[in-house]
């Protein structure tokens, strides 16, 4: 009975710190450090395990090659899970500084994202005659209609395969509303031409996409002139002349949604219930920056339940390397322990010895995985499906501060799962055992 309350005390107190650890902000987890810190200076108990961890620690030279089990166990599960939360940091900044509270999307009521969306010209108008829409220099709304259908065109990556991009129709609005697309080579379309300017995301992405090159958009030919860059998930399309695009793909006069500048961020609400006062209009309004962001929370989601999942099974086998590594340890050094414990060393500063070593093992795992995970993927471009659109969207992977403490937290979680038990043992080993075993 004794022994199952010892289990079952053990595994609450695990339970217990892992959920702590994942919760607490990191100010709380600061002011727990420092506390233990005080009271390894100023207890005797915290002054017994502060003198046993630095018997521990001065051996550990000794030990390479099994420690070593542990910190590269450990760094793999940290470079894993950051390079895959990455993915979903970088996607959701990419799509995030696509939109401002100060701008707004207007498409028909009901439609989850422009592709599905479809406005007539009757729309377009009111739309742009609505309150609250900014105005140029010469007075005209700076309303944005605009059109995106899916073409195909063959991927840069020497496949042979085609991949999926947006292609948007805009007007001389479209520059105005967005100042931050800047043509970095070749120059704009020509209206009333065949021709497309790409991003550089989409450059990088699919072939043929260099100025002075024609491609193909289903049975027509297209002349790309230029490149711009948007640093937003803009610069994965193709834009061209939307009165051109909507011939070509028997759109008339409709188009799929409208973008708009408000004066401000604060003019949205008059702005949106004019929309929604009018009769003649069934339509959703949004800002940019809240539609834009909630286009990447799926993605994200999918993202960060991949990488806990893997980061789980994989922190499952660094937390067995970790134990067998300890449990090893704490054999090798039995004698050691033993005659602290019979100079009169308790149970408990032998426990937070073994548990300090492990979690120093674990911590210099975490950095390590961290800064492989940093090195390799921060800033390295990938492409994949956007969520609710039609085209791939291109971004890069962000490895932030704020990934790389959730790859510590997760390193010791492991280190603390690894170091408990062995320390337990240690602890509760009898001398005389400890001193025949050994």
């Amino acid at each position: 009975m004794k022994t199952f309350l010892r289990g079952l005390t053990l595994a609450i107190v695990v339970l217990l710190s892992i959920v702590a650890w994942t919760v607490l902000p990191w100010p709380v987890l600061l002011v727990m450090a420092v506390l233990f810190f005080l009271w390894t200076r100023f207890t005797r108990i915290g002054r017994q395990a502060g003198s046993a961890t630095g018997v521990g620690i001065s051996t550990l030279p000794q030990r390479v090659g099994s420690s070593s089990v542990v910190v590269v166990g450990i760094a793999g599960v940290v470079a894993v899970l950051v390079s895959l939360l990455a993915m979903g940091v970088g996607y959701r900044e990419t799509l995030s500084k696509s939109g401002s509270a100060d701008t707004a999307i207007v498409m028909r009521g009901g439609s989850a994202s422009e592709v599905s969306s479809v406005l007539d010209h009757a729309s377009v108008t009111a739309i742009a005659e609505a309150p609250g829409i900014a105005r140029d220099a010469a007075g005209k709304p700076i309303a944005s209609p605009e059109l995106v259908v899916a073409a195909n065109l063959p991927l840069k990556d020497g496949s042979g395969d085609d991949g999926s991009v947006q292609v948007r129709g805009v007007g001389d609005e479209a520059w105005t509303l967005r100042p931050d697309v800047k043509i970095v080579a070749g120059r704009k379309f020509k209206p009333g031409l065949r021709e497309l300017v790409a991003g550089k995301g989409a450059q990088r992405q699919f072939a043929g996409l260099e100025p002075g090159h024609e491609i193909k958009l289903g049975s027509q030919t297209w002349t790309v002139v230029g490149i711009f860059d948007s640093g937003n998930a803009l610069g994965s399309e193709l834009w061209g002349d939307a009165d051109i695009i909507a011939s070509a793909y028997r759109r008339g006069s409709s188009r799929t949604s409208v973008f708009v500048r408000l004066t401000d961020a604060r003019a949205f609400d008059a702005f949106k219930a004019a929309l929604a006062g009018d009769p003649r209009l069934q339509v959703d309004v949004d800002t940019t920056l809240h539609y834009f962001s909630k286009q990447s929370e799926g993605f994200t989601k999918v993202i960060s339940i991949i990488g806990m999942i893997v980061g789980g099974i994989m922190g499952i086998g660094a937390i067995f390397g970790a134990l067998n590594t300890m449990f090893a340890a704490v054999a090798a050094r039995a004698r050691e322990i033993a005659t602290l414990r019979a100079i009169g060393f308790r149970g408990p500063p032998v426990v937070v010895a073994v548990m300090l070593e492990t979690m120093l093992l674990a911590a210099l795992g975490g950095l390590l995985g961290g800064l492989i995970a940093w090195a390799l993927f921060n800033g390295y471009s990938a492409s994949t499906l956007a969520q609710g659109t039609v085209g791939s969207l291109n971004f890069e992977l962000r490895v932030t501060p704020a990934l790389l403490w959730t790859g510590l937290k997760w390193a010791l979680a492991i280190g603390f799962i690894g170091g408990l038990f062995p320390a337990v043992r240690a602890a509760r080993l009898p001398v005389t055992t400890a001193l025949r075993e050994s």
